[in-house]
């Protein structure tokens, strides 16, 4: 095993956004946040040499290279982190990693590599937030039972405007924090949830709506061109995309004090650049909490 080919090929920053590290950011060229091997609280106890390609916790002591940090994480040996990072980044069986890809163009979410499997659609979790299985199946999104940080979550994929998964989202199911668990680095603001599918309906009207669940019972509504924000904000590069691809919007965000707030900017913003409907909700509801049938009255007469 050519530990030293697999050390100078794959960066220790390709491998905490495999994991979804959290908390992690960005000092000159040094990544700094919270240990993620012993769940220190610090956050600055973690660090990551960019230059050098090395970690260090001044906490546990924890420290080594990408293969150090991957044989702690999944409890193995050193050859066998080298055998489950070739088979993630170099998309095959042991040999030369000279195929790795992390950086994509500058701006953008880098591609992720691998895919999180296996996945059960049919998770009670799901079910108690009335997702059907073959949504969840449609979207990729289940209980991952698999190692990494994910581990005990469900997963959902984040794909960008080509189809690309760039970043999983991990939502708790046993009320530990945080309740979703992005990778660090990855720029949320860059993404429109769901943006791939609604492009591919041929719709030139789009519901917008806050979350990912929210998207998936829209959906379920029978209404596939809908995209979640994932939060509250519409930053230019997306809302750019989106008056590109679509002739006018619908606004469905939640009904609690923020996301009425959250409509008002938008549409003060939006709707002398584009044709805009702004969907209220009864307050502090959600479009997920909505059954199916009324999420069809709300939307059925727009979308006619």
């Amino acid at each position: 095993m050519a530990f030293r080919a697999v050390k100078a090929a794959l960066s220790l920053e390709a491998v905490l956004r495999r994991y979804q590290v959290p908390g992690l950011r960005q000092r000159g060229q040094q990544l700094v946040g919270p240990c993620p091997l012993h769940g220190g609280r610090r956050e600055d106890s973690f660090r990551v040499s960019l230059e050098k390609n090395l970690f260090h916790c001044f906490a546990c002591q924890a420290g080594g290279t990408v293969l150090d940090f991957v044989a702690m994480v999944e409890r193995c040996s050193l050859r066998e982190a080298a055998l489950r990072l070739q088979q993630w980044f170099g998309g095959g069986p042991p040999g030369p990693l000279g195929n790795v890809r992390v950086r994509e163009k500058e701006g953008e979410n880098p591609v992720l590599p691998f895919t999180l499997e296996p996945l059960d659609y049919s998770h009670p979790y799901l079910v108690a937030r009335s997702i059907c299985r073959a949504t969840a199946t449609e979207f990729g999104i289940g209980f991952y039972g698999g190692p990494g940080l994910l581990r005990g979550r469900v997963v959902i994929p984040i794909a960008n405007a080509r189809g690309q998964t760039v970043a999983y989202a991990g939502r708790a199911v046993d009320g530990r924090q945080p309740k979703y668990l992005l990778p660090a680095g990855f720029r949320k603001s860059q993404e429109l949830f769901n943006l791939h599918r609604a492009v591919a309906t041929g719709s030139r009207r789009v519901i917008v709506v806050e979350g990912y669940f929210d998207c998936l019972r829209v959906h379920q509504a029978g209404f596939p061109a809908v995209v979640a924000l994932m939060g509250l904000s519409l930053s230019a590069a997306p809302e750019q995309v989106l008056r590109q691809r679509f002739e006018s919007l619908i606004l469905l965000l939640d009904g609690d004090a923020a996301g009425r707030a959250a409509s008002r900017a938008l549409a003060g913003r939006l709707s002398a650049r584009c044709s805009l409907t702004v969907v209220s909700l009864p307050y502090e509801t959600q479009p997920d909490q909505l059954s199916l049938a009324a999420i069809q009255r709300l939307l059925r007469d727009i979308t006619a």
